[in-house]
């Protein structure tokens, strides 16, 4: 990929629309730690990485280092006696975390990390049986959690290769119709045990239609289950209303609790409770009012507090708690209409580099079937090999999946008009046009 002749313009939307787009529609850039760019003309970097790793919120920093202050002050006492108790610190997170998913509380909480979540979701909800064995998921599928529905068919005695389904595109087509999901279901679902889809394709940042999906799986009789690592805190979702077996998602992508970040899950309330249910138990799935009784056996709350496991760690959940007070004041409705805005202008800015360039968007181009991820084709050379020249030569931070593959996440909280403007134009000055 070499520079286009320099005669040529890069772009025809001029830089100072996106500095007027910036002034009429501002988002919350100011709360937020930019890093300094790596190369280009400009000071901080125009980062739309954060479908990979979400900025560092200015206020994480020092609330962060008021609980470590509790510690050295108070050390064991800190459980009872520090400004946010340790022992029931998790409990402020649970309706945040709920109103983000829309959820109830009850079926709701932060633990773990994402794939600890799942398989401890799985240990409840896929439960195999005669010919219903089969567990769908996409074949674009984040590997994680590939290799965890394999596992947990190997665990239960399969053939994963038989067990896991992988829907596939159309020939020539790059995302899933919900029509070829749902006819999936209608015709196999006899056979399917479990439904594990993301909500948002971490590769194409296809949104899926979820309530559709779940209607269809739960109809034929199986399970359903989410991953929302890329549409928690992306876009809008209504979990409990949508009739979601369980989900789960994490937190250091959209929203922004630094990197390995405590994630969260739901279970639907029609399972709470409900003793039929395998579950692993440990000393926090107990109920708060007798745990330090020291009794020998568990008597779990009827909520999805019960499958938590461990007691929490405080130094990982002070930053979630961070992240989740930033969108209850912003509100996912106001980010979800600057999301579609600030997408629509990278789309369109994409639009004119494609043009003549071997270049191409892979994310669906309705709006309602995506969240703000632009996923990026190469027609030639590595993915990995242009991210690296567009930091350090332009100053853009992006994300490749070889072997073709860059994506472009415009966060609505922090990412702006211009930064999109800077994208398309170090795409238009580092890949060569072709006519």
């Amino acid at each position: 990929m070499n520079a286009p002749h320099p005669a040529r313009p890069r772009l025809s939307a001029p830089e100072d629309e996106a500095h007027r787009r910036d002034a009429d529609d501002p988002g919350h850039r100011h709360l937020f730690h930019v890093p300094p760019a790596d190369g280009g003309r400009y000071p901080e970097a125009a980062y739309l990485a954060g479908n990979s790793l979400g900025l560092q919120p200015r206020a994480t920093r020092d609330e962060l280092l008021a609980d470590l202050d509790a510690w050295s002050r108070l050390g064991v006492e800190g459980h009872l006696e520090a400004e946010r108790p340790w022992l029931p610190y998790h409990e402020p997170l649970t309706a945040p975390a709920a109103r983000l998913v829309g959820a109830l509380p009850a079926e709701t909480v932060v633990m773990n990390s994402l794939t600890v979540n799942l398989h401890l979701l799985m240990v409840s909800f896929y439960r195999p049986a005669g010919p219903r064995t089969r567990i769908v998921i996409e074949d674009s599928a984040f590997p994680s959690d590939s290799y965890a529905v394999r596992s947990q068919a190997r665990f239960h005695g399969l053939d994963p290769d038989e067990t896991v389904v992988r829907l596939r595109p159309r020939p020539g087509e790059d995302t899933l119709r919900t029509e070829d999901v749902t006819g999936y279901l209608a015709a196999e679902g006899d056979r399917v045990a479990l439904v594990l889809l993301g909500g948002v394709n971490y590769l194409t940042g296809e949104l899926l239609d979820i309530p559709a999906i779940t209607a269809a799986g739960r109809a034929a009789g199986a399970v359903v289950g989410w991953d929302l690592a890329h549409a928690a805190g992306n876009v809008p979702l209504q979990l409990h209303e949508w009739g979601v077996d369980f989900a789960a998602w994490c937190s250091y992508k959209y929203l922004n609790s630094g990197p390995g970040a405590l994630a969260g899950a739901f279970v639907h309330e029609r399972h709470l409770g409900d003793p039929s249910l395998p579950r692993f138990e440990g000393w926090w799935s107990t109920e708060a009012a007798t745990r330090f009784e020291m009794t020998p056996v568990s008597r779990p709350p009827a909520t999805v507090d019960a499958w938590q496991i461990s007691n929490p760690p405080i130094f990982s959940m002070g930053p979630v708690r961070t992240s989740l007070e930033l969108f209850d004041a912003v509100g996912m409705p106001a980010l979800r209409e600057r999301s579609l805005r600030l997408t629509a202008y990278l789309e369109r800015l994409l639009d004119e580099v494609t043009a003549d360039r071997p270049l191409a968007v892979v994310t669906p181009r309705d709006p309602h079937r995506r969240g703000c991820q632009l996923s990026l084709r190469i027609g030639a050379g590595s993915a990995a090999e242009l991210a690296k020249r567009l930091r350090h030569e332009h100053g853009v931070v992006a994300d490749a999946r070889e072997p073709d593959i860059v994506r472009f996440a415009p966060v609505p909280l922090y990412s702006t008009y211009h930064d999109c403007w800077r994208v398309a134009d170090a795409l238009a000055a580092t890949v060569e046009a072709t006519s």
